[in-house]
């Protein structure tokens, strides 16, 4: 079984290689087809699809085990969420636009830069802080529990819903059932 670190990890390489081809992909600015709009447009759904799992993980499991360390573990796990917070306001603005809309772009631009510093932030202070104070089996246990409250996490960004995870356990299986009965109806998230 792999370990906290390796599943986490797995995640941000994934989403890093959305943000490439977000980053270097054709747009309304740049002349892009139609085609290659609903392709941006396509992308910018699976980097959220994939950051709100992530993260109702993360408040569920991934962040409480840091706090367990104290107040260094509440000082990283505070700035992370906050992080997450904004980002997750910013992708539920994304997400009501349509790569056609002038704003598509600047939005965009934006949740790229959040989710690049996030990303560093989590490797350099908390992924650090964290693999000093666990055990191999700890880690490991984190890695299942994470892995499976990825598995039932909602899709869509739900900003009203507190980072907390005790909110998250709640919300989070109504929330994601709800969006997986939207995604299913509407396509999103399908690969074309």
């Amino acid at each position: 079984m792999a370990d906290v670190f390796d599943v986490l990890k797995a995640d941000h390489d994934e989403v890093k290689g959305i943000l490439e081809q977000l980053e270097g992909g054709p747009s309304l600015a740049s002349g892009a087809t139609g085609e290659q709009l609903a392709v941006r447009k396509r992308l910018a759904d699976e980097l959220t699809m994939n950051e709100i799992r992530h993260e109702a993980a993360e408040q569920q499991h991934f962040w409480p085990a840091l706090r367990a360390l104290g107040p260094e573990g509440d000082r990283v796990a505070d700035q992370a969420l906050e992080q997450e917070t904004a980002g997750e306001e910013v992708m539920d603005k994304l997400s009501s636009l349509k790569p056609e809309d002038h704003q598509f772009e600047s939005v965009l631009a934006e949740l790229i830069s959040d989710a690049r510093a996030h990303i560093a932030f989590e490797e350099a202070h908390a992924w650090p802080l964290l693999s000093i104070s666990i055990t191999a089996q700890q880690s490991d246990d984190l890695a299942q529990k994470i892995t499976q409250a990825k598995k039932v996490a909602p899709t869509r960004p739900h900003p009203n819903v507190p980072p907390q995870p005790g909110a998250q356990k709640a919300a989070g299986p109504v929330a994601a059932a709800a969006d997986k009965l939207r995604d299913t109806l509407t396509g999103r998230g399908k690969r074309s």
